[in-house]
């Protein structure tokens, strides 16, 4: 099968996926809604109960599972290839870490769900900055030193989350570490929209630079030689992927291995980034939308954290991709 033709299979493989995924999000929960009767609600017709469950509560969930899988899937692919390393997502770069963080302190200063995303993305940046300044080299922003910079400020992050764990209102602390394993709770049209705005700057920043992307996978000195601004790309593909992490974060809490496993699977089939990068958008999405349907109805009418359901899938499905791709 030629290139061009692989890549609109799976394009459209995973756009049913998604499709499917998300008819199950609205319509399975701890009470079951035929779909017949999911379409009538989405339409505007139905019973009062039907309609609050649909279009009040499943509808944005499952929408806010796709922008944040998606969100999630689309930075780790854009890290992997800045840094040229298959292993790194938003959470090792300290991205995750200091927007929880920022999440964590607004809470304990009491302040409202409004304030909530603010504080995370705030947490974020300065997550972002520090690391830039570590890894920052006579002017320019050094690869390898970005990853242990990452590492570094990451567990900078995990210290002051525990302190303030510590620290804050009881039950105010045990409502905000449901939340930082990973919930979709929250979700409104409200928290969609806003969401769907940080993806549309992500994407329109991100997705152009696929060809420098192609090009520093050959190396920083060959991508030079052909024209790529080299510093230039770095930074705003990092300061890009970081925005769509830091957002994701700031709806969803923290869920891992969505950044990890999902571009690396993708890299397996596809080779150019264009490619890479808008289906690993579409498999993230798929990927956390159904994680979020187990999360739901494994233990219906309790719920479960998404990013432990994540997690269960990402760990076993990473070792044998790791074994297969060696």
């Amino acid at each position: 099968m030629r290139p061009s033709a692989r890549v609109g299979f799976l394009a459209l493989s995973l756009g049913v996926a998604l499709a499917l995924a998300t008819a199950l999000s609205v319509s399975l929960g701890s009470v079951s809604i035929p779909l017949g009767r999911v379409l009538d609600a989405l339409r505007g017709a139905g019973d009062p109960q039907t309609l609050a469950i649909v279009r009040g509560l499943r509808l944005p969930r499952a929408l806010l599972g796709l922008l944040v899988g998606g969100s999630l899937a689309l930075s780790g692919a854009s890290l992997q290839a800045l840094l040229g390393n298959p292993l790194a997502d938003p959470y090792l770069l300290g991205v995750s870490g200091g927007a929880a963080c920022g999440t964590l302190l607004a809470v304990v200063l009491g302040a409202g769900p409004v304030a909530l995303p603010l504080a995370a993305l705030s947490g974020a940046l300065l997550a972002v900055l520090l690391v830039s300044v570590g890894a920052s080299s006579g002017g320019r922003l050094d690869r390898g030193r970005l990853l242990l910079s990452g590492v570094v400020v990451n567990a900078f992050a995990s210290a002051i989350l525990l302190f303030l764990l510590s620290w804050g209102d009881p039950a105010r602390t045990r409502s905000f570490i449901f939340w930082m394993l990973g919930s979709l709770a929250g979700a409104t049209g409200e928290t969609v929209i806003s969401l769907a705005a940080y993806v549309a700057v992500g994407a329109l920043i991100l997705i152009p630079l696929a060809r420098s992307f192609d090009a520093l996978m050959l190396g920083e000195e060959t991508a030079g030689t052909l024209g790529v601004p080299i510093e230039t790309v770095k930074r705003v593909a990092y300061l890009a992927a970081s925005l769509l992490a830091a957002a994701a974060v700031a709806y969803a809490g923290i869920i891992g291995f969505v950044g990890l496993l999902v571009p690396h699977a993708v890299r397996l089939l596809v080779r150019g980034h264009r490619a890479l990068l808008a289906l690993s958008f579409l498999g993230g999405a798929t990927l956390l939308v159904l994680a979020d349907v187990v999360a739901r109805t494994l233990f219906a009418p309790s719920e479960i954290s998404v990013g432990a359901v994540t997690a269960l899938i990402g760990a076993p499905a990473f070792l044998v991709l790791l074994r297969r791709r060696g």
